[in-house]
């Protein structure tokens, strides 16, 4: 391929990538959308085309090896626009909304850079933008050629004429109310190209492929949904049935296009991706399956910050994420126009809905709002939810839109499997644990939060220095989380068992947080867990006892649940009424009853206050958009109403290695955490925008703990590299 003006870069050190490569590979990237779409291609390409053609200024290509920070602002996007009058007058609105907006809100931006922004506090942005005109302006219009574009010399005048224009075009649409097609188009296809590089061509001929989901057509008499009948007119599903009922099967039998699955939490994306692509790999030799990490790339600027979502590769045909990140285009959040074009028509699957506070709750159902908005088909699947809640669903969706599946009580009775105690403490819980180690049995400790799980592993493995015992939760580098979820499953590489944990038949001890409730399938012996809500606690119930068989049917195990706590702050992340309310539901010394479990439940959630994200959300309930055509909402919402682990850091020692890294080598070395963890730390301005966090609060075996997440804490030796 012969490159056109090499000498002009689109990113700096390390690729050193050409501008007319990169423009290339965002084209090809943006058509292959506007066809999936249904949006004319052609328009996407020009656009493609024009939206970096801006980085061509001699200003631009100074900064891209400076390493000091400017002193005047330089928008590469609006030097771009100057090229406006080339085009036919009929697409310049489209393409307009493509290149001004691709990276900034055009108004209010975070860092008040957006076009709207620089005319109100600078007044001088075309001088600024237009500078060394003659020196550059040449190189533009011989790449815009090379494309097939016909070019003309343009002055300073026309220039300037074609800048107030799109000022103009923008006051006009900033007043609208809605969302930008072409915005989330081109930004779907340079992140595409961005992030794949020379390997774009490659992954584009795997894009917008449907999936063979026929291997989920397996029939098994232990599993009574794969016996059911998945067949219906009915565009949305709803399965409410027991852990290791078959219901991930079944969901995935009701797809007939690309799939986004969901997930409460990143550590059971993970298990579940590894579990899809073995499932489906027979069938799909070159599936194109994507695992979106629920971190967000936080953008900081002051005081400010600004949540952009990691979006992964547009048009994968199963992807496996968060329902955090699918939120994001009710919030409005940098990034979620380029969501909506990737996940419209679709189908999603929410697995495993959890139903922690009033907020989680109203966050599904304004998900599926948003997700009804967009022609999805909606598959909801839970082993528990309150009865309040899933009428609340049945209303947004339409009873008449909607195949409900449940078990029967007769099915229902088959999964009994538990024996629950009511104990008082940690102190009761010892002589337990004690007990069943002795007796070979394998243990599952289960803590509401990191610190605690990290200090009971501490004590036990003090305690039981001759028994296998693992910790696991979400604070771990993903390369280190991903070998320990492999040692608990106990199997090797290619899948076999290899004794380890879930696959050993003598006592080990697993301590581990909420990651352990959905998704991860172990079945061991014995539980001692924290009191949480009720919801919550039935999956965790359901990794003990779990393998079922002829001969298991009607044998039951151990569970031991500790007393709520008495202080509200110990309760977090939970509210402790509903724990209070959830731990006295349950049976003492006694058989839990899974025919009861919905009563139950209901016993515990008796309402839901929506209400308490409709002014945050830019997505109405009467289906209508609040947000500002061109913008994005600039808080990160996201963090502020849920307690997630939202943001990405990498420990100080792997700082030089992960700025030379690929996409998946800085994904294994990033930790998952809050944002008002880290937020005092060094941030970089690359991949997902990780914190540096000191070595010293890392340890490969207990993971990360941010009582030491402190600058004072970080080694002064790279203070000097």
């Amino acid at each position: 391929m012969k490159i056109i003006c090499p000498h002009i870069k689109a990113k700096g050190a390390p690729e050193y990538t050409s501008l007319y490569e990169h423009l290339l590979l965002v084209s090809k990237a943006a058509q292959k959308i506007a066809v999936y779409s249904n949006i004319d291609p052609e328009i996407a390409r020009l656009g493609a085309i024009l939206h970096d053609i801006g980085k061509t200024s001699s200003v631009f290509q100074k900064r891209l090896n400076e390493q000091k920070a400017p002193a005047t602002p330089f928008r590469h996007e609006i030097a771009s626009c100057f090229f406006l009058s080339l085009f036919d007058e009929k697409i310049q609105p489209a393409l307009i909304e493509m290149v001004i907006a691709h990276h900034k809100s055009i108004l209010h931006d975070t860092r008040n850079k957006g076009i709207l922004d620089l005319e109100e506090y600078r007044g001088d942005t075309f001088e600024l933008h237009i500078k060394n005109w003659e020196e550059w302006k040449n190189d533009a219009l011989t790449i815009l050629q090379s494309f097939g574009i016909e070019t003309k010399d343009i002055s300073k005048q026309e220039a300037e004429n074609n800048f107030n224009f799109v000022v103009e075009y923008c006051e006009k649409t900033v007043r609208e109310r809605g969302f930008s097609q072409w915005r989330g188009l081109l930004m779907a296809a340079d992140h595409f190209a961005s992030a794949l590089s020379e390997h774009t061509n490659e992954y584009l001929n795997k894009t917008f492929a449907i999936p063979n989901l026929q291997f989920y057509n397996r029939q098994d008499q232990l599993y009574p949904l794969s016996l059911k009948n998945s067949s219906s007119h009915k565009r949305h599903t709803m399965v409410v049935a027991c852990t290791g009922a078959g219901k991930t099967d079944f969901l995935f039998r009701r797809c007939k296009g690309r799939v986004f699955y969901t997930l409460p939490f990143q550590a059971s994306i993970n298990a579940m991706y590894k579990r899809v692509k073995n499932d489906l790999s027979k069938d799909n030799p070159a599936l194109d399956i994507r695992l979106l990490h629920a971190a967000s790339s936080i953008a900081l600027e002051g005081s400010k910050k600004e949540e952009k979502i990691i979006q992964g590769h547009v048009g994968a045909a199963i992807k496996i994420l968060t329902p955090h990140q699918i939120a994001a285009i009710a919030f409005g959040t940098n990034g979620y126009e380029a969501m909506i074009m990737d996940i419209k028509g679709c189908d999603v699957i929410l697995d495993e809905i959890h139903t922690y506070t009033d907020v989680t709750r109203s966050i599904v159902l304004k998900i599926i709002e948003v997700l009804k908005y967009l022609n999805c088909n909606i598959h909801i699947g839970t082993a528990t939810m309150p009865s309040i809640l899933y009428q609340k669903i049945i209303e947004i969706l339409g009873k008449e839109n909607v195949l409900e599946v449940a078990l029967e009580k007769d099915e229902l009775k088959l999964f009994n499997r538990h024996i629950i105690h009511k104990i008082e403490g940690w102190e009761k819980a010892d002589p337990v644990i004690k007990s069943a180690l002795a007796n070979q049995l394998k243990v599952l400790v289960v803590c509401n939060r990191v610190q605690t799980a990290q200090e009971r592993y501490t004590l036990y493995k003090a305690q039981f220095p001759d028994i296998p015992i693992l910790l696991l939760h979400s604070r771990f580098k993903k390369s280190d989380r991903n070998e320990k979820e492999r040692l608990l499953l106990g199997l090797n590489q290619t899948g076999k068992e290899n004794g380890n944990f879930n696959t050993s038949n003598k006592a080990c001890l697993v301590i581990s947080t909420q990651v352990v409730e959905v998704s991860i399938d172990i079945s061991f012996d014995c539980m001692i867990t924290e009191a949480a809500p009720l919801d919550s606690m039935a999956q965790r119930f359901g990794r003990i006892n779990r393998k079922r068989t002829t001969k298991t049917i009607g044998k039951y195990k151990p569970i031991y649940v500790l007393a709520p706590p008495e202080e509200e702050k110990e309760a977090l992340p939970y509210s402790l009424e509903i724990i209070q309310r959830s731990y006295k539901t349950l049976p003492d010394d006694d058989l839990l009853n899974e025919t009861e479990l919905q009563e139950k439940i209901d016993q515990v959630f008796t309402e839901i206050d929506f209400l308490k994200i409709e002014q945050h959300s830019v997505f109405k309930e009467n289906g209508k958009w609040s947000i500002d055509k061109l913008t994005h909402n600039p808080k990160a919402i996201l963090l502020d109403l849920l307690e997630i682990d939202s943001v990405s850091c990498i420990c100080e020692a792997d700082e030089e290695t992960y700025l030379e890294a690929t996409y998946e080598e800085r994904s294994k070395m990033e930790i998952s955490t809050r944002y008002y963890v880290v937020k005092d730390l060094r941030q970089l301005d690359c991949g997902s925008k990780p914190f540096i966090v000191p070595d010293s609060s890392y340890n490969k075996e207990t993971g990360f703990d941010v009582s030491l997440a402190n600058p004072k804490n970080y080694n002064s030796e790279y203070l000097f590299l």
